[in-house]
């Protein structure tokens, strides 16, 4: 009797052993999840086509940090060729005449600062005026009721189909007969007030507006112009900052109409005027390295402010199929 109280209970004793049951112990055990033939391929493409991508700028890197007079004979190398900053020197103007010769530059002098300030004014100005009035009619196209208003919205979208190079001609015609050419004003004219893109993507948002919140606000005595600058614009701020964006670089790239209207330095844009530093060909070849620094200065602030924005501006244009 007194054996059978002292000993222990046969479960006691397999608890004592072994210790207490962990729920983590009883977790399956999962192997290693294994990579995919087709992951790996899909893999491998993306970097081929994001080397393929990114290579001609820093080639361009490459080529604006060479010296240009030892490109001819390392055109093949990977590294800049005889590393020199004489390419910027040259955009900038901070060489003299007889260094940016013997550099291989043509001496002739590039007025950076000007070109780039013209770009700036034309396409700022092109962007405000161009989105402003663009979400007024696109308003108008949205939420106001009028006869005809489909009808003309089509013709809108129809000028969509119509090439740029066709409308070059009767505008520069326009343009000549204001007494506008060789201005910044004449470049800017015919994009300064609406575009048929801009009124079509910002219709789109514009529909997915709740009336209830127009609604609310003309009962309590707001008028359509009071509606659309305090209640509809301030809603719609990511579809026109990214309509914004894509007008200002399309603007700021934009080289055949300002070549066809300006003629001096005083409307002369950073586009055309780099086409003119490759026009000029000293000692027999261009100067490649001030022309790369050049493009580069150029693309850089598109280069950042796309890649600041990329995913809203991506985000919008898909948000305006919604509908």
């Amino acid at each position: 009797m007194t054996q059978l109280q002292g000993a222990a209970p046969l479960g006691a004793t397999v608890v004592a052993e072994h210790g207490p049951t962990d729920p983590r112990d009883q977790r399956p055990v999962r192997g290693r999840k294994k990579v995919g033939i087709g992951k790996v391929i899909a893999w491998i493409v993306m970097v081929i086509i994001l080397v393929i991508t990114i290579f001609p700028f820093y080639w361009m890197l490459r080529t604006a940090l060479s010296s240009n007079g030892a490109l001819y004979g390392n055109s093949t190398s990977l590294l800049p060729a005889d590393f020199s900053w004489g390419g910027f020197e040259r955009v900038f103007g901070l060489q003299t005449v007889d260094e940016a010769i013997a550099q291989g530059g043509s001496g002739a002098k590039l007025d950076f600062w000007r070109y780039l300030l013209n770009s700036v004014v034309v396409a700022t100005c092109v962007t405000v005026f161009q989105v402003f009035f663009s979400a007024m009619a696109a308003y108008a196209f949205s939420r106001l009721r009028w006869r005809g208003r489909n009808a003309v919205f089509g013709l809108f979208l129809l000028s969509l189909m119509v090439p740029v190079i066709f409308t070059l001609l009767p505008n520069f015609l326009l343009v000549r007969q204001l007494g506008l050419i060789d201005t910044l004003l004449g470049i800017m004219l015919p994009s300064l007030f609406m575009a048929p893109f801009a009124i079509f993507f910002l219709r789109q948002f514009f529909l997915n507006v709740p009336h209830e919140v127009e609604e609310a606000a003309l009962v309590d005595g707001a008028s359509k112009v009071r509606v659309f600058f305090s209640l509809i614009v301030p809603m719609s701020a990511a579809p026109i900052a990214t309509i914004s964006i894509l007008t200002y670089i399309t603007s700021w790239n934009d080289y055949f109409w300002p070549l066809m209207v300006s003629y001096t330095d005083d409307s002369r844009v950073l586009t055309v005027a780099l086409g003119a530093f490759r026009a000029q060909s000293p000692q027999g070849g261009p100067d490649w390295a001030g022309l790369m620094a050049a493009t580069l200065i150029a693309a850089l602030p598109m280069i950042v402010l796309f890649a600041l924005f990329a995913k809203r501006i991506v985000n919008s244009i898909g948000f305006t199929g919604l509908k």
